[in-house]
């Protein structure tokens, strides 16, 4: 029994487009129509970027979390500062991966980074002003600010990477288009 629904001047569903063209997208059939083949930037591989930039904000929070906890004593310092090293460790390996990127959009990702790494530069500084003058100090003033250091540079690469991931790469150099 079939149980498909057909309108009058059009073709069943299973029996695919009934113009060959339909499935072709903007480019046609073939492919884009100026020779450069198409990138897939939605199902295209990449290095875990977003992953390792949300595990170390993690790290960060949790490790500020925990200091904050003990305040206003003095907050015991040692997992707070494994925290941080590797919210660190994280952040290094994902810029490492992140620079060994081919066939990816750097002009959008730094147009990101740059405003949002000063956006969160200016929250990171009036955060710090407020330890400072809430009489945060010694080791404890130190590692609050390497984590916001962290964080400061933390969100901004990710939200670069989330954006410059589904932008068109520039044409490979040395590459001819024909027309």
């Amino acid at each position: 029994m079939n149980d498909e629904v057909t309108l009058p001047g059009s073709a069943p569903a299973s029996a695919g487009p009934a113009n060959p063209q339909d499935n072709a997208g903007p480019a046609g059939p073939s492919g884009p129509s100026d020779g450069v083949a198409a990138v897939d930037l939605v199902g295209r591989k990449l290095a875990p970027v977003a992953e390792v930039a949300v595990l170390s904000m993690v790290f960060v929070i949790v490790g500020g979390i925990y200091m904050a906890a003990h305040l206003p004593k003095r907050p015991p310092l040692g997992v707070a500062e494994v925290l941080t090293c590797l919210a660190a460790a994280a952040l290094f390996a994902n810029t490492a991966q992140l620079m060994r990127l081919q066939d990816f959009s750097w002009r959008s990702f730094f147009l990101v980074a740059k405003w949002a790494l000063l956006a969160y530069l200016v929250i990171a500084g009036m955060l710090e002003f407020i330890f400072v003058f809430d009489g945060t100090r010694g080791t404890t003033l130190v590692l609050m600010t390497c984590m916001l250091a962290i964080f400061a540079f933390d969100v901004p690469m990710l939200l670069a990477f989330s954006v410059a991931r589904y932008q068109d790469p520039p044409p490979a150099t040395g590459s001819t288009v024909s027309a």
